[in-house]
C-alpha cells in the first residue's frame, strides 16, 4: 500500500479526497433538516401540525442515536484496518441510508411501512456518521505538517459547510422554480436524489485515498475487544470530550438544520429567505473554521475555547431576544452570523483538541464515541428540543438559552481538559498547543 506524499500538492489532494465523503454525510443530514415540514406531511400526516412536525424532527434526531454504536464498531474497524478502508465503508453506508429515504413512497401509499423505512434509513445514516467524523478528523491530524494541525483538521468541519451551502442553494432554486404545493408533494425529494447521484463520483475520489504513514508505522493494531477495554479505561477523557462537543453540535444544528424551520414556522418569514440565511451561515462557517483552526496553532487551543464559550454564554440569549422582538430577514441574518462566528471560533480549535487528548491506540474510536454521544444527547435533537421549548414556554428566544447552556458545559470541560489532556501528552500531543503556553 502506498503512503501519503510529502509535497504540498499531494497533501492538498488528500484533504480534498478525505473531505469529499464528509460533504455527503453532512449534505444528507442537512437536507432532512431543511425539509422537515414536507417530510412530516409525507410520512407523519396528522391533524395536529405541531405533532406531525415533532415526529419528523424526532426522526431526524433518531439518526444520532445510532452514532455511538457506529463510533464503537466502525471506529474500532478504522483503528484496526486503516483510515482509508474504514472511510470507504462509512461512505457506502451513508449512500444506502440516503437512497432509502429518497425513494420511499409516502404514508398514503405504503401506510405504516413508509415511516418505518424512513426511520431505518436515518438509523443507517447515523451508523455511518458515527465514525465518519472521527475517521476524517484523525486522518487529517495524521497527515498535517508540523505546527499546522489545527488548520488541517479544521477542514473536516469546513467541508461540511460546503454541504450546508450547496443544500441551501439547491433549496433556494427549487423554491423559485416550483410552487409550494409541488415542493410539499415531491420537490423535497430532489435534493436527496441529487445526493444519491453524487455517490459514484465521491466513491471514486475517496477510493484513491492513501493510508497515513502514522497508521502504517504503528507496531500493533488493537482488536475490537481491546478497543472496547481501552475505551472503558479512558471513560473520563471520553466524558470530557462529550462536554467539549456539546457546544459545537448544539450551535451548529441551531444555525443550520433548524434555521429554515425556525424562520418559516416560528418567525413567519419567507421560507426562501430563511434558506438564503442558512446559505450565508454556511459560507461564514467555511471562512471562520480554517481561520480559527490556524489561530489555535498560534495562540493555543484552550485560550480560544475559553474565549468563545464565554462569549456564547453572555450573548446567545440576548441576541435571540433581540431577533424575536421584531423578526426580519436582516435581524435573522445578523444573529445567525454572530452565532456562526462563535461556532467557527470554538470548533476550529475544539476538533483538533479532541484528537489530541484521545489515547493513540483508540484515537478514532475515542474521538468518534465522544462526538457521537454528544450529538445523540445534545445536537441531534436540538431542532426538536428548540421547537418544544418554544411551544412549552411561549418564548421564541429559547434556542438562545439552549446554546448558552451547552456553552457553559463546554467551558467546564475546557477547565478540566488540561488535566485530562495531559495524560495523553506522552502519546504525542504538543503540550504547548493544548495549554496555550509558550
Amino acid at each position: 500500500m502506498t503512503t501519503m506524499p510529502h509535497d504540498r500538492s499531494g497533501k492538498l489532494r488528500a484533504v480534498v479526497q478525505v473531505a469529499s465523503g464528509n460533504f455527503l454525510e453532512m449534505y444528507d443530514f442537512m437536507v432532512f433538516g431543511y425539509y422537515a415540514s414536507a417530510i412530516a406531511r409525507a410520512y407523519f400526516p396528522s391533524h395536529d401540525e405541531f405533532a406531525s412536525l415533532m415526529l419528523s424532527l424526532m426522526t431526524f434526531g433518531a439518526g444520532f442515536l445510532m452514532r455511538p454504536l457506529g463510533a464503537v464498531l466502525l471506529g474500532a474497524y478504522i483503528d484496526r484496518h486503516g483510515r482509508r478502508r474504514g472511510l470507504l465503508v462509512t461512505l457506502g453506508l451513508m449512500a444506502i441510508g440516503t437512497l432509502s429515504i429518497a425513494v420511499t413512497p409516502g404514508y398514503h401509499t405504503l401506510g405504516l411501512a413508509a415511516p418505518i423505512l424512513v426511520v431505518l434509513g436515518r438509523l443507517v445514516q447515523g451508523l455511518s456518521a458515527g465514525a465518519e467524523l472521527g475517521g476524517v478528523s484523525v486522518y487529517l491530524s495524521e497527515i498535517a505538517t508540523p505546527g499546522n494541525k489545527g488548520f488541517y483538521v479544521s477542514w473536516q468541519s469546513a467541508s461540511q459547510q460546503v454541504a450546508v451551502v450547496f443544500a441551501a442553494f439547491l433549496g433556494v432554486l427549487l423554491s423559485t422554480w416550483l410552487r409550494p404545493e409541488q415542493m410539499a408533494e415531491w420537490g423535497w425529494r430532489v435534493p436527496l436524489l441529487v445526493g444519491c447521484t453524487l455517490v459514484p463520483l465521491l466513491f471514486v475520489i475517496r477510493r484513491s485515498l492513501q493510508e497515513t504513514e502514522e497508521f502504517l508505522g504503528r507496531p500493533r493494531r488493537p482488536s475490537t475487544s481491546q478497543v472496547l477495554r481501552t475505551l472503558l479505561g479512558s471513560w473520563r477523557i471520553v466524558l470530557v470530550g462529550v462536554a467539549l462537543v456539546a457546544m459545537t453540535t448544539v450551535t451548529f444544528y441551531t444555525i443550520t438544520a433548524f434555521t429554515p424551520t425556525f424562520g418559516k414556522e416560528v418567525l413567519h418569514l419567507d421560507g426562501g429567505d430563511a434558506l438564503v440565511v442558512t446559505m450565508c451561515v454556511g459560507l461564514s462557517n467555511f471562512f471562520w473554521l480554517p481561520v480559527m483552526g490556524a489561530a489555535s496553532d498560534r495562540v493555543g487551543r484552550r485560550a480560544l475555547l475559553a474565549a468563545s464559550t464565554a462569549l456564547a454564554i453572555a450573548t446567545a440569549f440576548p441576541a435571540m431576544a433581540w431577533l424575536v422582538a421584531s423578526p426580519s430577514l436582516g435581524r435573522l441574518l445578523a444573529v445567525e452570523l454572530w452565532l456562526s462566528f462563535l461556532y467557527g471560533s470554538y470548533n476550529g480549535a475544539m476538533i483538533v483538541y479532541l484528537t489530541e487528548i484521545m489515547p493513540l491506540e483508540v484515537r478514532t474510536a475515542g474521538f468518534s464515541l465522544a462526538y457521537s454521544l454528544a450529538t445523540a444527547i445534545f445536537g441531534g435533537f436540538t431542532p426538536a428540543f428548540d421547537t418544544w421549548l418554544i411551544h412549552a414556554t411561549g418564548n421564541r428566544a429559547m434556542p438562545g438559552v439552549w446554546v448558552s447552556c451547552s456553552a457553559g458545559l463546554a467551558l467546564a470541560a475546557v477547565a478540566l481538559g488540561k488535566v485530562r489532556g495531559s495524560a495523553s501528552v506522552t502519546q504525542g500531543t504538543d503540550r504547548n498547543r493544548l495549554d496555550g503556553s509558550a
